[in-house]
């Protein structure tokens, strides 16, 4: 399996022409593959990871190289919060007494992790804490935002044998949804990419409850914005907030540019041009043209791009990775996706004790 730059279909990609592959390519983390990165290759590449940081999932082992990529994103989940997060998913899988772990035993067990199905690596730092929580180690083959292409052995895990099974669903289920959301979020950038878009691909705040760090997390090692995180992230202004509060100019957007201050953007949900101008004149700072056709949202930014060059343009609803091409143009800034987080399919993983050193390669059962 080669690092993720040979699997980068997106043309506009294709003229970082100093890149030579050769021999063999050592990953951060040990891992070693049949290819490699020579020189010359630097200034390219920082020139275009500067300008495009799209790229970071894309071409990892030099994201990596240069910046701690990926991987760095680790520093982002606070250890408390990501401790607290494990106790309770391994508290709801076993609350009370484990009869299987009589059947396994605490003797030394190994296991290899592997990749079924194609996607992005995401959520190791997950997966390593829930298997640090039950005194297993994890050894890994690939690093955070590899694409991966099954079957793939993607890591080992060590430790007791009641452990390593106690840990191993909640592990997967994890890193699962994780890579699928990263994955998601990478098909969707590619997308936007492919149709010379520049703007922001960005999640939102449709995620499932308890589960928000590793689904925004996911975004982020996919390529994506992760856009707000709660409701102290950004003033948004909504539809219902708009009636709640009995107008857009003067009772909702001032009252939301009052209670930001100077810390926080103000951004409202518009319907229409009418609506938009209004929101923009009373000073928001961004301006969501939410369910628009592309054939209305178009002639709609371009119109109060002109008469607000600094206001930023959103654009939601409906958005899926077939249409994503249709809504990127020149007037808008950003398009997020619910479906990166509500519909984006799992990856395949599994988790298979090993007696020897041989570990069998598991089967793919394709559907």
């Amino acid at each position: 399996m080669g690092p993720p730059l040979l699997h980068s279909p997106t043309p506009s990609l294709r003229p970082l022409g100093a890149l030579v592959l050769s021999s063999q390519y050592t990953s951060p983390d040990g891992y070693k593959s049949p290819w490699t990165l020579k020189q010359p290759w630097n200034f390219h590449v920082k020139l275009t990871l500067c300008r495009a940081r799209w790229l970071k999932p894309v071409i990892p082992a030099l994201w990596e190289a240069e910046t701690g990529g990926s991987r760095g994103l680790a520093l982002l989940l606070p250890p408390v919060t990501l401790a607290a997060l494990v106790d309770s998913w391994l508290r709801e899988d076993c609350p009370g007494l484990n009869y299987a772990a009589l059947v396994s035993g605490a003797g030394p067990s190994q296991a290899v992790l592997w990749a079924k199905s194609p996607g992005v690596l995401a959520g190791r730092p997950f997966f390593d804490a829930i298997f640090t929580q039950l005194n297993c180690q994890v050894s890994w083959f690939l690093p955070e935002g590899s694409k991966l292409v099954p079957v793939a052995r993607v890591a080992e895990v060590r430790g007791p044998a009641h452990s390593l099974l106690l840990g191993e669903r909640v592990a997967l289920n994890t890193l699962a949804r994780c890579s699928g959301i990263a994955s998601a979020a990478a098909a969707a950038v590619e997308a936007a990419r492919g149709a010379g878009w520049t703007g922001h691909v960005a999640g939102t705040r449709k995620t499932t409850p308890g589960f928000r760090l590793v689904e925004k997390y996911g975004l982020l090692v996919g390529g994506a914005a992760s856009h707000r995180y709660d409701l102290g992230g950004l003033v948004m202004v909504k539809d219902n907030h708009v009636v709640a509060a009995g107008g857009v100019e003067k009772q909702a957007v001032r009252a939301a540019r009052q209670a930001a201050d100077f810390a926080l953007k103000v951004e409202v949900e518009c319907s229409s041009l009418q609506e938009a101008v209004q929101a923009a004149e009373a000073g928001a700072d961004l301006v969501l043209l939410d369910n628009f056709k592309p054939k209305e949202l178009h002639p709609t930014a371009a119109v109060l791009k002109a008469q607000f060059p600094s206001v930023a343009v959103e654009a939601s609803g409906g958005i899926t990775l077939d249409n994503l091409p249709q809504f990127c143009g020149p007037h808008i800034d950003v398009i997020s996706m619910g479906m990166l987080t509500q519909a984006a399919p799992a990856l395949d993983f599994s988790l298979k004790l090993f007696a020897k050193e041989a570990a069998p390669v598991p089967k793919i059962h394709w559907s």
